[in-house]
């Protein structure tokens, strides 16, 4: 029995920090870092404010963590999504519908991640350093596999210019009265955008 009640008390205490992250997502990606307050995140999470300081310090820790989350949230959506898939073609496909998808439907996700966190934390540098390397790795992986079928080139350069222009595109995307709607021609664009980026010579 007391392991029950423990156990029962832990989901709560998840449940809880759950909420409250998922709607720091939101704020920050509402409001800006700057802008945002403790108190914001904790009515829009339905949680009391000392639930808060249960489980962080201060709203830049929060942002940090939640950052860091984040990235690793989309970053393995879109390495799955690659590793899915066998040609090059299909893999540029699969991992941009990865990446548009959680645009399309967690919006304040690529906020946050590409946006709201941008020169607003000085601790946030070199995670946001780091989840762009890691970000560049996972688009040069299927250039360096398919090096027969694409013109020489330096693959890490390639990787960095496509990951940036994804994210324009992506932005972009999202400023669009009908994301949604748009979604599947952007990934067709986008995925021949790359492969003539990369002069691919496959069929």
């Amino acid at each position: 029995m007391p392991y029950r009640s423990s156990d029962k008390t832990r989901q709560k205490k998840d449940a809880k920090r759950t909420a409250m992250m998922q709607a720091a997502v939101r704020v920050f990606a509402e409001k800006g870092y700057h802008a945002a307050t403790i108190r914001d995140i904790v009515a829009a999470a339905g949680v009391a404010i000392g639930t808060f300081y249960f489980y962080f310090p201060d709203k830049e820790t929060l942002f940090v963590h939640l950052y860091e989350e984040t990235a690793d949230f989309l970053l393995q959506a879109i390495r799955q999504a690659i590793s899915s898939r066998a040609t090059l073609p299909q893999q540029i496909a699969a991992g941009l519908q990865a990446y548009v998808n959680i645009a399309v439907f967690e919006p304040a996700v690529i906020q946050l991640l590409l946006v709201g966190g941008v020169g607003a934390v000085p601790s946030l540098t070199v995670k946001q350093h780091e989840f762009r390397e890691k970000l560049v790795q996972i688009w040069q992986r299927p250039l360096q596999n398919a090096d027969t079928l694409i013109a020489p080139q330096n693959t890490q350069r390639t990787a960095e210019a496509l990951v940036g222009g994804f994210d324009e595109v992506v932005l972009g995307l999202l400023r669009h009265p009908e994301a949604g709607s748009q979604a599947g021609t952007a990934v067709q664009e986008l995925t021949r955008f790359a492969l003539r980026a990369v002069g691919y010579t496959g069929s």
